[in-house]
């Protein structure tokens, strides 16, 4: 199954409609909090921290998903268009950084 912004966003502001005031707060230090996990996995890989985690390829990939997950909740409760200004963000880093190709492209090339 894949999953795309739209439906993710969809789906988040249905499920954090039903929370009260203090919701985007709360996410934020959710997200705050999620991006300091994953500081602690990829110290943990680098030898910086000593592992405490038995796989940590899982865990990083739990918290990236964490923070994915906190990210788009906040663009969701705001209404915000994440797919357009991604598309719009890339695009504009693809002729500032001269790539060869951005994000649209991409797709669409992979599509034919």
């Amino acid at each position: 199954m894949q999953v795309n912004f739209k439906d993710l966003q969809e789906y988040l502001a249905q499920h954090y409609a039903q929370h009260s005031n203090g919701v985007e707060t709360s996410l934020f230090m959710k997200l705050v909090e999620e991006v300091g996990e994953v500081a602690e996995v990829l110290n943990q890989r680098s030898g910086r921290k000593s592992q405490d985690k038995d796989d940590l390829d899982k865990e990083l990939v739990t918290e990236i998903a964490d923070i994915i997950h906190y990210a788009v909740a906040l663009a969701a409760i705001n209404n915000l268009d994440l797919t357009k200004t991604i598309l719009e963000k890339d695009k504009a880093a693809s002729i500032k950084y001269g790539h060869s190709m951005n994000l649209t492209e991409f797709i669409q090339h992979k599509h034919q």
